[in-house]
């Protein structure tokens, strides 16, 4: 059962710019390579999480950007929600409407509202691709008073030897990736904390929300071996890598899955980055 918490999100400390998500749409708009297999292992978001949105808000019509698959709009759809999707990949806005729900394609920020508003603005996975102080701009014009702009984001910690059978991997395949994968293993939530920091950062730039806090639900799930290989080369530092190569890093990190009896128990963390629009 995830357990929620609420914080003040603090401002971003002092310190060089790390590069912006947001710039980098090769990797962005790379996930619909395989729509199936994305919307297939990537997990959902935790049932407290979509409750606590849906009852702090003065309506029911959504707005999920980045929504990719259709996940987390399917959630709120099944919470009683209208959600309308705004993704800029056809492949996933295809799948998403094959699935019942309705999408337009378009980067969040020249995305055309034509004058619709809506009680929420959503965003699972998805904000850091979006320029912080234009997306707010845009979340703001289109939020009723005291809607809700929540943004929210899995952080996830395997196993040890699944983490450093992957960082050994990486360094082996990939050796000019620029990830840093020595903080691979370290995925923890403090690792996080600047792209948190960044998104509230950009809803106090623009103004018109209250202060954004953090809401922070923990929970685990179990994964075997083919669960775990399946989701792997959803994630953004695998989508673009070509067939040999990923065939590697699924086969040393699944050899690592298979010491420890062909499965393994993911610690996860979903966090909301939210504020209600001021009246």
């Amino acid at each position: 059962m995830p357990t929620p918490s609420r914080e003040h999100t603090p401002s971003r400390s002092p310190g060089p710019r790390s590069p912006e998500p947001h710039r980098h749409r090769q990797v962005a708009e790379s996930f619909g390579t395989d729509p199936e297999r994305y919307d297939r292992s990537r997990p959902r978001y935790p049932h407290a999480l979509v409750e606590r949105i849906v009852t702090s808000l003065p309506g029911s019509e959504i707005l999920d950007v980045g929504c990719g698959t259709g996940i987390a709009a399917r959630q709120f759809q099944a919470a009683g929600c209208t959600v309308l999707g705004v993704d800029p990949d056809t492949r996933m806005a295809d799948f998403a409407r094959r699935h019942g729900l309705d999408v337009e394609v378009a980067t969040f920020e020249a995305w055309e509202p034509h004058g619709r508003t809506f009680d929420a603005v959503v965003a699972g996975q998805a904000w850091h691709w979006v320029d912080p102080v234009a997306g707010a701009a845009k979340a703001a014009q289109v939020l009723r008073p005291r809607g809700r702009i929540a943004l929210f984001w899995h952080v996830f910690q395997p196993p040890s030897e699944v983490t450093d059978a992957l960082v050994e991997v990486c360094r082996r395949v990939l050796p000019e990736s620029p990830v840093d994968l020595a903080a691979m293993p370290r995925q923890a939530l403090d690792g996080y904390q600047k792209l948190f920091a960044t998104a509230a950062d950009g809803l106090r730039t623009v103004g018109g929300f209250s202060d954004p806090e953090q809401w922070r639900f923990d929970w685990t799930r179990a994964y075997d071996r083919d669960e775990w290989l399946d989701l792997l080369p959803t994630q953004g530092i695998f989508t673009q890598l070509p067939p040999d190569k990923l065939e590697a890093v699924l086969e040393g990190v699944g050899g690592a899955i298979d010491t420890l009896g062909g499965s393994v128990t993911m610690t996860y963390t979903t966090v909301a980055v939210t504020a209600l629009r001021s009246s």
